[in-house]
């Protein structure tokens, strides 16, 4: 596909990484022309320094017969008249980067969208607090997923030693239990599995699960470790993630305190949230102060601040303080690394949600006939992937037994939703049209189902 991104901050930097590693052909903007000069000499694009609203420009990079035009500037207002104009000028797609809450109601957001032709709006801190609350809602689990269908879930989790599937292998675990899961990928040592019948599992290993909502906490379980409900919240940094997260933390009735040291914004939040979420005004990184707060009650610690450094660092001191849960949100991929090493085992990365979001959007659109994709997530840092595709009706193989299907050993069928449903397959069950299926592969780029079959 043809794909114009303008924008190259952070976000859009790694949604073009991660176009340009599934084979797009892509186009950058921007304005600062060191940076055009940095990304064109990173990747195999083509760059352009503009603002992305030029009508000149626009014509210059092929905007009237580009396929997707994504705009991830810092502007609201800018990626909107981007993406206007760019419609206007034939591209067949637009992506705007929306994160002003006043523009991001669902009125606004439906009224912008036909008004300006979009054909998505995406906003990255929106998406961060929802990954995060899932993982509160989850605390047990490194990471947490849901698909669209809503019928499972994919969880990461670390096997400790002496847990009650150390030593089993993966066939060994589904005939001693009743309970509906499925492990479907496996970290080790680096590497990245996707486990066969005959797979052992090891203390150490991190794994990818899925599951019914349900029977993820059967699962718990199972493991012998207990699911405490989380009650007590404390953030760290005031910006739009944390007053998203405390918003969504406040409806499900969780005790959640904001410590922001701009008193302004303090204000600001106050204004925003209402007298649900207590907001502190002081410095993060005051032990002092954290310990006056509360932090040795809290239930779960999440670092939001705007300093990946500093979010590591209190990160620690959190867990120092034996906090249950801890989650930081890290953006540099080689300071995610150290933080996973010092022992921080949730990490969450906004521009790898953005990224993930993006490249979902692309694979659809340039899905084969049989099957589209609906829901893609990056799996065990990036090195396996989760599809979710709609079967539609000429998929060749509606009605085959999985077991007469040859799939290829670095791809797993791990799920199928049928009529709300939830099934983990076996190898008698079929695939219907109108199913919801998902497909675990390590093999990146996976865009139908063929692309697993033998």
């Amino acid at each position: 596909m043809r794909i114009i991104v303008v924008g190259c901050g952070k976000i859009g930097k790694a949604i073009i990484e991660r176009l340009v590693a599934e084979k797009h052909d892509v186009l950058v903007m921007d304005n600062d022309p060191v940076v055009v000069e940095s990304i064109t000499n990173a990747y195999d694009v083509m760059g352009l320094c503009g603002n992305g609203t030029e009508y000149g420009q626009l014509m210059e990079v092929g905007t009237h017969k580009c396929d997707l035009f994504i705009a991830v500037t810092g502007s609201d207002e800018l990626n909107m008249l981007s993406c206007f104009a760019a419609k206007r000028m034939g591209a067949k797609h637009t992506v705007a980067r929306i994160r002003n809450s006043e523009n991001t109601t669902q009125e606004s957001l439906a009224f912008m969208t036909k008004g300006l032709g979009l054909s998505m709006s995406i906003n990255p801190e929106l998406l961060t607090a929802q990954a995060i609350f899932n993982i509160i809602k989850l605390p047990l689990a490194s990471k947490v997923e849901t698909f669209s269908s809503k019928g499972f879930e994919m969880i990461e989790l670390p096997l400790k030693s002496n847990s009650a599937l150390e030593g089993k292998t993966v066939s060994e675990i589904r005939r001693q239990t009743k309970i509906k899961f499925l492990i479907c990928a496996v970290s080790r040592d680096g590497e990245t599995y996707i486990p066969k019948g005959d797979f052992t599992l090891l203390g150490g290993d991190r794994l990818g699960i899925i599951a019914s909502e349900q029977d993820v906490l059967k699962l718990f379980k199972l493991l012998g470790v207990e699911q405490k409900p989380i009650k007590n919240v404390m953030v760290l940094g005031g910006g739009r993630t944390s007053v998203y997260l405390a918003s969504m933390l406040s409806k499900s009735r969780i005790n959640t305190k904001i410590i922001e040291k701009d008193e302004k914004r303090c204000e600001e939040i106050c204004e925003l949230i209402g007298s649900n979420v207590t907001v502190i005004n002081g410095d993060a990184m005051s032990q002092d102060l954290l310990s006056e707060e509360g932090i040795t009650t809290a239930d779960a610690f999440v670092a939001l601040t705007g300093m990946d450094e500093q979010n590591i660092l209190i990160s620690v001191y959190a867990m120092n303080q034996d906090v249950p849960k801890i989650i930081s949100k890290v953006n540099r991929s080689e300071l995610s690394a150290i933080a996973k090493n010092i022992g921080v085992d949730t990490i969450i990365t906004s521009k790898t949600i953005m990224a993930d979001v993006l490249a979902r959007y692309a694979r659809a659109l340039q899905s084969a006939s049989g099957t589209k994709v609906e829901t893609l997530y990056s799996l065990m840092d990036g090195k396996a992937e989760a599809i979710e595709f709609t079967v539609m009706s000429d998929f060749k193989h509606i009605g085959t037994p999985l077991k007469e299907l040859k799939f290829k050993k670095n791809a797993l069928l791990a799920g199928i939703v049928r009529n709300n449903n939830s099934i983990i397959p076996t190898g008698d069950d079929v695939i219907l049209a109108e199913d919801r299926v998902i497909v675990i592969s390590s093999k990146l780029g996976v865009d139908d189902m063929s692309d697993i079959l033998e």
